[in-house]
């Protein structure tokens, strides 16, 4: 989306790096490294000094020669990646006429650019004055609406209104926007960039429950994107910390299994990288798989996913013959013959099999175990594994 040069400003003998922007999780740590070594890339400190950008918003060249906090030009770059066309045009020219430049303003701008209207193309005054009517309206119209719009008469009025302003990106029309302080210079605003699986709200224990001083973290993260969050939180005191989690994408039978409160946020991260390599349908699987394994903790339903393979999962199954019918006919197993329907029996076979292995039904279907060992011992932790007494931070429950 955006490259950046960036340099010490008071070393400038250390030379330049050269990073993109979003910054991609399994990429954030290595651009750290690289920051590190120039003495910048610090988590609270503007200390990054764009020598150069490039990106499909030529208004961010007025951020050039200034100096930056890498967290909030990454999260400036996720907001801006997800704009079309249109809000594209309401954000530079809105950037234009209050000649913004620091990165807290435009990250701000970003959440009500698009109540201006910016008109790039006069040819079309229907569709100046529909879009024009949707800016007024947060964006939202009723299709009845729309068809009674005299689209062409509202974009002559407000043409007529003599209130834009000209700007290499178009004529902007505020339409009365404020630049809300959304972002307040330290807590930046919950943004899902990323399909994140579990998000979690960071707080300090001395502030009230319903705080704005969030620091928002989204798992999976790497190490250093917690780093630079629990840093970035300013609360200097693990034993004031305080996590909740908010929205969770997991498994509902990984939701059920885990007691929030009790995780290590370092054993979560490690599960939500685990599932999030997972498809819908292995994640399916995996839900299955806890719901009869009954683990107890996170450490021990990531072992569980990462022996995912040593399953047997039926999706739908929950009679013998839905079971056996599964096995036979999609389960790759076997060469089904459509021919020979009638001479299968389906039950039986379920039966005979449910017989010989360790399985259950679950909600999801049928599942069966068919490791060499107990399944109590695959989910044992690993005497290396210690993160949570790493820390020693205690975790709030589900929001």
């Amino acid at each position: 989306m955006m490259e950046a040069v960036l340099s010490n400003a008071d070393h400038p003998e250390y030379g330049v790096v050269t990073i993109p922007f979003p910054l991609a999780q399994d990429q954030y740590d290595d651009c750290i490294e690289l920051l590190e070594k120039l003495g910048i890339g610090n988590a609270t400190k503007r200390d990054c000094k764009v020598m150069e950008i490039s990106s499909a918003f030529p208004v961010l060249k007025r951020v050039e020669m200034l100096k930056v906090n890498i967290d909030e030009l990454d999260y400036l770059a996720k907001r801006l990646d997800s704009f079309d066309v249109g809000e594209a045009a309401q954000f530079q020219a809105m950037a234009h006429k209050l000649e913004l430049f620091e990165l807290k303003d435009l990250i701000n701008l970003t959440f009500c650019c698009q109540q201006a209207t910016v008109i790039t193309d006069f040819s079309d005054l229907e569709a100046i004055g529909r879009d024009h009517y949707m800016n007024l309206h947060g964006g939202c119209a009723s299709t009845q609406e729309l068809e009674d719009l005299d689209g062409a008469e509202t974009a002559r009025l407000l043409i007529d209104s003599c209130a834009g302003e000209v700007t290499p990106y178009g004529v902007v029309y505020n339409n009365g926007m404020k630049l809300e302080q959304l972002y307040d210079g330290k807590h930046l605003p919950c943004y899902h960039y990323d399909a994140d699986l579990l998000t979690v709200a960071l707080t300090s224990r001395l502030e009230p429950e319903d705080t704005p001083k969030v620091t928002w973290l989204y798992l999976p993260a790497s190490h250093e994107q917690i780093d630079h969050a629990w840093l970035r939180s300013g609360i200097a005191d693990p034993g004031d910390m305080c996590f909740r989690f908010s929205e969770s994408t997991f498994p509902t039978e990984i939701d059920a299994a885990l007691d929030f409160q009790q995780e290590s946020i370092y054993e979560l991260n490690d599960l939500a990288l685990a599932v999030s390599r997972f498809s819908e349908k292995e994640q399916k699987k995996l839900g299955a798989v806890v719901e009869m394994a009954e683990p107890e903790s996170a450490s021990q339903i990531r072992h569980l996913a990462e022996n995912l393979d040593q399953f047997e999962f039926a999706p739908g199954a929950h009679t013998p013959a839905e079971y056996g019918r599964y096995m036979i006919q999609e389960s790759g197993h076997f060469e089904y013959d459509e021919n020979l329907e009638g001479f299968y029996d389906y039950e039986k076979y379920g039966i005979q099999r449910m017989e010989q292995e360790s399985g259950m039904f679950t909600d999801r279907g049928y599942v069966s175990y068919h490791g060499t060992m107990s399944l109590e011992e695959l989910m044992m932790e690993d005497p290396a594994e210690a993160y949570q007494e790493e820390q020693g931070f205690q975790m709030g429950g589900m929001a």
